[in-house]
């Protein structure tokens, strides 16, 4: 199934695309697409719909982030073996963790917005994973279980305020407008294999970053495995996984940032397309 939330910022409601691309409401069977409404019962009755009954959705609504009341937004840097070199980083031990505020998340085509006296805002096509159930000390065996679905995320990052002001690589990530997501949430039912997925993302037509998940240092189940033994992961919770090379901040020999007027496109294979604008904060 593609889930997703339709309407008005902070007015989404829950739908799904149908076979035929079609968007159906879904507000009479669930609240929302949030960690409520994602346990195994929950999306194997929605499986069960006739959904040629459900509602039409007409025209062409705006599309929100594809889960809703994120707990948390928690992400995995440096989990490309070929991103860490065009970084000059070295490959990392464990799964290197560090969060965007919620407060950053917006649908998969709204704008995304520089903030005042930005000059280094970068791009970086991530797979984003949904928890489904609660999940604490899971083994990698048993780690997608505990899987929702996946989305296409954009992990916006100003690289400046990321490495140059003290502190963590939060104050980067966090700005409004940096985390795109969506546009639907792909039940785990319909992705095969998340460690074969091609992913591109492309400024202005140009293509930037190409890269597949199978080229990850830790994969999704390595993943989830860690960081359950450090803390509970709970329904509704977002992990987005690392990046393939081509970011702005590896160029050379000179970075070419985003500015005002480029547009990201943004896709992994079978989990939709998102295109955002870039604007400056006023």
């Amino acid at each position: 199934m593609k889930l997703v939330r339709y309407g008005k910022a902070g007015q989404e409601k829950p739908g799904l695309i149908d076979e035929d691309g079609i968007l159906r409401d879904l507000s009479r069977k669930i609240g929302d697409v949030s960690g409520d409404f994602l346990s195994d019962k929950s999306l194997k009755m929605l499986r069960g719909l006739d959904v040629k009954r459900l509602k039409k959705v007409e025209g062409r609504p705006r599309l929100g982030p594809c889960v809703g009341s994120i707990g948390k937004y928690m992400c995995i840097g440096l989990n490309y073996s070929d991103h860490a070199a065009e970084t000059g980083a070295a490959i990392p031990e464990h799964p290197i963790l560090f969060m965007k505020a919620t407060s950053a998340v917006i649908g998969p085509n709204d704008s995304v917005v520089m903030p005042r006296g930005s000059k280094t805002t970068d791009w970086e096509v991530e797979l984003g994973v949904v928890i489904g159930r609660k999940a604490k000390y899971v083994s990698e065996k048993n780690a997608l279980k505990y899987v929702a679905g996946y989305c296409v995320a954009n992990d916006v990052s100003e690289r400046t305020f990321q490495s140059k002001l003290t502190g963590q690589w939060t104050k980067g990530k966090s700005c409004d407008t940096f985390g795109p997501t969506g546009p639907w949430l792909v039940t785990r039912d319909e992705v095969k294999d998340p460690q074969n997925l091609a992913m591109y993302l492309d400024v202005n037509g140009k293509r930037m970053q190409n890269g597949n998940t199978s080229t990850m240092i830790f994969t999704v189940a390595q993943i989830i495995e860690h960081l359950s033994g450090l803390f509970t992961l709970h329904p509704g919770d977002v992990i987005i996984t690392g990046t393939p090379p081509g970011v702005a901040l590896g160029m050379k020999p000179k970075p070419k940032f985003l500015k005002v007027g480029d547009t990201m496109e943004v896709s992994i294979e079978g989990l939709g397309v998102q295109k955002q604008k870039v604007k400056q904060d006023k």
